[in-house]
């Protein structure tokens, strides 16, 4: 999130919108880099010369383009792994365990943020918001990678903290595990219904002891 505020906030400053607190921001985080520009762009409608002018279709493509300009010079930044991660991940990959990440953010971004937080070795395959043509709620990402992998809905569990992971999962019969922290617009994930809640990364290693 810290990344993405930096960029969003260059971009809204390139086309004279008004730019928002990371406390604002992360709750717009979780659909994809084009949908939030829209949010820092409608969120700025009392400091527009018209509401029409956040209605442009011209202006959130302009303003996005260059949030990817501004995200591409700021990828990992100031990010950083949550607790357990990285042990977590190791362990897994070590024990067997296929990995795959499945991310609404454009594909482009996946490979330098995981090489820089030195995870990247730890997957198999990667899938962004632009890979195909429906991104997570859709089960379409998810069902993507069991055929990629040549596995059953049934052997997966789908680990997020967005309630568009939880609801991907359910479409595509997958269990899920649901983390407490990260980004879900404020809401509590347990609301969902993953079929884990973990307020812990490191406590998804007891559903596969």
């Amino acid at each position: 999130m810290p990344d993405l505020a930096i960029a969003l906030n260059a971009a809204l400053d390139d086309v004279g919108m008004p730019t928002h607190s990371n406390c604002v921001i992360r709750n717009w985080v979780g659909n994809g880099a084009k949908v939030l520009v829209e949010r820092g762009l409608a969120n700025g409608v009392n400091n527009a010369d018209t509401p029409d002018q956040l209605n442009s279709e011209e202006l959130i493509e302009h303003t996005f383009q260059r949030f990817l300009y501004h995200y591409d010079r700021n990828v990992c930044k100031e990010s950083s792994l949550y607790p357990g991660v990285y042990d977590t991940l190791k362990s897994l990959a070590a024990r067997g365990f296929t990995l795959a990440l499945v991310t609404n953010k454009p594909k482009k971004f996946i490979a330098p943020i995981v090489e820089a937080l030195s995870i990247d070795s730890f997957f198999t395959l990667f899938i962004g918001g632009d890979s195909l043509k429906e991104k997570k709620p859709s089960p379409l990402p998810l069902n993507h990678v069991c055929k990629t992998l040549n596995t059953d809905a049934s052997e997966c569990v789908m680990v997020g903290d967005s309630k568009n992971d939880i609801l991907a999962s359910k479409a595509a019969n997958m269990r899920s595990v649901g983390l407490t922290y990260g980004y879900n617009y404020g809401e509590d994930i347990s609301t969902y219904q993953p079929d884990w809640v973990f307020s812990k990364f490191k406590e998804i290693a007891s559903i596969v002891a």
